[in-house]
């Protein structure tokens, strides 16, 4: 049985099912007007800045950083009755918070949001993936490069990996993050193979974003993703970071929804943003989680 929840938008009626995925969007001449949901579609959560690997390339804080677990679960709470469909766990590395099973339970008990992670995939053991059993519903799993180059990149063994991706099956679907530089590249074949072999069900190109200590993807690296995008006609579903798509199909289902419609960042210290990469923000501090997201939407219409 679906147990859709409904989402207003600009484009009409959401009606989304979190355990099967499911999406169907009824439109605006079928439904009458309608005012949008005042949250936005999809909500990303850095719960800490800790994480035990040290890419060279990674834009995520290297300052201490970690979130209340009451306190968010009230803000999740909040959104989930205005209209929010998901919740995407980050950091930082989720799985090294040793309350985020309980987390993510918690959430799957008392909210109707579809709640994903995004790890680097070397804690999911047996014994985490059967106590996030139930209570996830999306995966997400950094893998950039294949074996030795995958091992220079992130420090760990690329089999290791592959041995947690087989745990992973056994809780819920499951997609590859690939970051997108110079050493990635030509490895993209391999990828997307070793991708659809361990059952991803999607693969999703993040082209590296510039830090203080990188200058993120260049204009040869780029050309040379938009020529692989072009003539790719792999099995495995493909799409692309909606902050760096550059012209590529990028993961974006409603394209007439407004940045904000769509989707909002809490980071570590709490500061609601537009997105992860984003500097600034609004501090969530004692007001309500909608309180913020309104004075984000001000302080983003005075910058448009």
């Amino acid at each position: 049985m679906l147990l859709l929840k409904v989402r207003q938008t600009s484009s009409g009626v959401h009606l989304f099912d979190r355990r099967t995925g499911l999406n169907l969007l009824l439109e605006p001449s079928s439904t009458g007007p309608c005012s949008p949901s005042l949250a936005p579609r999809q909500i990303s959560v850095a719960l800490s800045n800790a994480c035990d690997l040290r890419c060279s390339y990674c834009y995520a804080p290297k300052t201490p950083g970690r979130l209340n677990i009451d306190a968010l679960v009230g803000w999740l709470s909040d959104l989930d009755q205005e209209g929010c469909l998901g919740v995407g766990f980050g950091g930082g590395e989720p799985t090294l918070l040793r309350e985020f099973p309980r987390l993510c339970q918690r959430l799957a008990e008392e909210t109707q949001l579809a709640i994903t992670f995004t790890t680097h995939g070397h804690h999911l053991d047996a014994a985490l993936c059967s106590r996030l059993q139930g209570a996830v519903h999306f995966v997400r799993v950094s893998m950039d490069g294949v074996g030795e180059t995958y091992e220079r990149l992130r420090g760990r063994s690329f089999s290791a990996l592959l041995d947690r991706l087989a745990e992973v099956r056994t809780l819920a679907p499951f997609g590859i993050n690939y970051v997108v530089n110079g050493d990635t590249i030509g490895e993209l074949d391999d990828a997307v193979a070793v991708a659809a072999e361990v059952g991803a069900r999607e693969f999703l190109l993040l082209p590296e974003q510039p830090t203080s200590a990188r200058s993120g993807i260049d204009s040869d690296t780029t050309a040379s993703l938009h020529t692989w995008v072009k003539a790719y006609h792999g099995s495995l579903a493909l799409t692309v970071s909606a902050a760096a798509a550059d012209g590529l199909p990028a993961a974006a289902p409603l394209p007439q929804e407004e940045p904000l419609e769509a989707y909002a960042h809490i980071d570590a210290n709490g500061t609601l943003k537009r997105s992860s990469y984003d500097d600034s923000g609004v501090t969530i501090g004692d007001g309500t989680i909608m309180q913020a997201l309104a004075a984000l939407r001000e302080m983003s219409e005075g910058t448009a």
